[in-house]
């Protein structure tokens, strides 16, 4: 099999990115470029060498596609990536896989029926800063593991960004925005979310905009900008999870996993790589006695690149007849969990996950993204 053809829907700021990225495999062909504005369309193709642009109908009808990178703004996920499907193409979508319970089922079973695959970010899972930490627990570091905690904390996107509306209108804020990273990569550890309740808040009702041009101007904060979620995993562990816009105590990436044997924290699981270590238990402590933990570190192994490694690991996968890594499966399984945390949230109540999904596997031993396999 030759490489993976690739064609990109959506060149806003992410598409950088990516076409850095994908266009650095051999493994992979970007082939065409899309847009709503297909001058930026061609601004991105002609930036990084792909010799076709247009539309996102430019790209679903090109034959030489094989895989839609489907890039737009979360309101569209699902109607774009069902469009690529009804084209046979694959897809490979931004986080969330979609908004909704019952359209994004739909895409599933459509891509099924047409024997294409759907992989959904993020693809921080697939990089060596996780790879590494989950080979480590596999391998017992940690005995059993038992609970989990994790937090982003931050006074909100809108100190920094020119154009933060949307991330504090329905299908975003911390929950939906930042859940995904911290949500995949604790499934894909310790397996399906079997229950959740979580609580909301909401402080202020509208926000500033304070950078760019539209600085001084004001916004409607539609979701909760703070949301605390218990989880319990079918596995039998529990974790608690804390997201916010509302915290002067900036803390991001933070994740732990504890064990039997020991505690673990991993990478910012918004990050490629990072921090791997652990501690054992102390044993017995007496009165008076001093102590220190010794921080055992752990060197990730593997190749750091960034967004894009899901798609290649879908151009392998395809070609090699195994299960890619970040399926569309897990996608909606964490949308389930973030959805029904927002109900939660809403109601009081702790609710059921109606979904699950099969174990996560690891990428292949080696696993060189940038090593031609499909020529």
């Amino acid at each position: 099999m030759s490489a993976l053809r690739v064609g990109v829907i959506g060149a806003g700021v992410i598409s950088q990115t990516y076409l850095e990225n994908l266009t650095s495999f051999p493994d992979v062909e970007v082939v065409a470029v899309g847009d709503l504005l297909p001058e930026r369309a061609q601004a991105k193709a002609e930036q990084h060498g792909v010799p076709s642009w247009g539309t996102g109908e430019d790209v679903l009808s090109n034959p030489d596609v094989d895989l839609v990178v489907n890039l737009t703004i979360p309101a569209v996920h699902v109607e774009v990536s069902k469009a690529a499907v009804a084209a046979g193409k694959h897809v490979w979508t931004e986080k969330p896989l979609g908004l909704d319970r019952e359209s994004t089922r739909e895409l599933l079973a459509q891509a099924e029926a047409a024997g294409v695959r759907i992989g959904s970010a993020p693809d921080t899972i697939l990089g060596p800063g996780f790879q590494t930490a989950k080979r480590a627990i596999r391998e017992g570091v940690i005995g059993t593991p038992l609970f989990v905690q994790t937090s982003f904390q931050t006074q909100g996107p809108d100190l920094w960004h020119p154009e933060p509306a949307f991330l504090f209108a329905q299908g975003a804020g911390p929950l939906l925005d930042m859940g995904p990273y911290y949500f995949s990569a604790l499934v894909s550890l310790l397996g399906p979310v079997a229950g959740v309740t979580a609580r909301g808040s909401r402080w202020q009702t509208t926000r500033q905009i304070h950078t760019g041009a539209r600085a001084g101007e004001t916004f409607p904060v539609e979701v909760p900008s703070t949301v605390q979620v218990l989880t319990s995993f079918a596995g039998g562990q529990h974790g608690t999870h804390l997201l916010s816009f509302d915290s002067a105590l900036e803390r991001h990436g933070v994740i732990e996993i504890h064990g039997s044997e020991g505690t673990i924290v991993l990478p910012d699981p918004n990050a490629f790589t990072g921090r791997i270590a652990y501690v054992k238990p102390l044993g017995v402590i007496r009165d008076g006695m001093r102590f220190e933990q010794e921080w055992v570190e752990i060197p990730a192994q593997g190749t750091v690149v960034g967004r894009g490694l899901g798609v290649l690991d879908m151009a392998r996968a395809i070609a090699e007849g195994r299960p890619h890594v970040a399926t569309g499966e897990l996608g909606y399984h964490v949308l389930d969990v973030m959805l029904s945390a927002q109900e939660s949230a809403g109601t009081g109540e702790t609710l059921t996950i109606g979904s699950t999904v099969a174990d996560v596997p690891l990428l292949p031993e080696g696993f060189d993204p940038f090593q031609s396999t499909l020529a």
